[in-house]
């Protein structure tokens, strides 16, 4: 696969990543670990080098995933993981919201190279700013882990730009993590401006709309209250998917002329946005998976690329992606 550089201190990783959150939880239904773990080194095996993972997904749980299933490709692949919130480290379990204090920093920093069975963690991200925090403190904190050794990179995820500013001048910020899609645009309102400006890469999580932009679900679609976070979410509400169905509807036509899929179609435009941006659309599929990959290979003309901009500036998507608790912790 294309490989793509992550901000100017030389980060290289695949074109397309791969986002493990969902293999310990989330999303309906259970996950086999060991068809997990197979999952993962198929997708090394395809040329993805690049995972991402959190102490919080699963409460841990993730990063034990993705540690002994990349354990015989050490050296060869790119983990990025978070810190940020506050787990209970024996029940296992979140107990309050966002902590980014430097003793707590270094606690997780130290459980996350357990976990996953690293010397350093190769990228390292802030998961939500915590306004309780300076930025200049957690950013200096991870600066002495880089002198350390224990962290290779600093990441920042749902940071504004402003924040993001501060963060670079104390310790340079290798890339930053968001929500990007065709259907959730805030970062080009500041963000990806920022990033290219000061050298950074932008990595979109759930750039397929947690699974709308696939075309598989529709206004019918139900999702089980108990254990899928989409139950949740203004945007997967029935009247708010019939509504949102015309973005779907614009990758479908553009799909069937390229003998593509709209999820494919929907990573091609992310691709196609600057070099720097690399997705990692997250599945527990093989054919998804190799559906995702696939998309690097299709290439977006000048003219698609305009059809499909114009088309969506037509398009007023409905509902929030995060309820309003959700949402407040970001953008700070």
């Amino acid at each position: 696969m294309e490989k793509r550089t992550l901000g100017t201190n030389g980060l290289e990783v695949s074109a397309i990543g791969l986002g493990c959150m969902g293999m310990t939880g989330g999303y309906s239904g259970t996950s086999d670990r060991q068809e997990m773990i197979s999952l993962i080194r198929t997708a090394v095996d395809r040329g993805v080098t690049f995972f991402d993972t959190a102490e919080i997904y699963g409460s841990y749980a993730n990063e034990e995933l993705v540690g002994e299933a990349l354990a015989p490709f050490r050296g060869q692949v790119v983990i990025a993981t978070k810190f940020g919130f506050d787990i209970d480290p024996v029940e296992r379990k979140p107990r309050g919201g966002v902590t980014s204090n430097p003793d707590h920093i270094r606690r997780a920093v130290d459980g996350s190279l357990q976990r996953l069975g690293l010397d350093a963690i190769d990228l390292c991200y802030q998961h939500r700013v915590d306004p309780e925090v300076p930025i200049e403190d957690v950013a200096g904190t991870v600066r002495d882990l880089i002198a350390e050794g224990k962290v290779k990179h600093f990441g920042m995820s749902e940071a504004a730009a402003r924040t993001i500013r501060r963060a670079h001048a104390v310790q340079p910020v290798t890339a930053v993590q968001s929500e990007y899609s065709l259907w959730w645009r805030r970062p080009e309102e500041e963000v990806l401006a920022t990033c290219e400006e000061l050298g950074i890469g932008f990595v979109p999580f759930s750039p397929l709309g947690r699974g709308f932009l696939t075309g598989t679900i529709d206004a019918s679609t139900s999702f089980d209250a108990g254990n899928d976070v989409r139950s949740t979410i203004p945007r997967f509400a029935p009247d708010a998917l019939q509504h949102n169905q015309a973005v779907v509807d614009l990758l479908t036509g553009i799909a069937r002329r390229k003998g593509a899929t709209p999820g494919q179609i929907a990573l091609a435009w992310l691709l196609a946005q600057k070099p720097w941006i690399v997705p990692i659309p997250g599945t527990r599929k093989l054919h998804r998976l190799e559906e995702n990959i696939g998309a690097a290979s299709i290439e977006l003309s000048a003219e698609e690329l305009a059809e499909i901009n114009d088309a969506a500036s037509e398009i007023e998507v409905q509902g929030g992606r995060y309820d309003e608790d959700a949402e407040a912790k970001t953008n700070l």
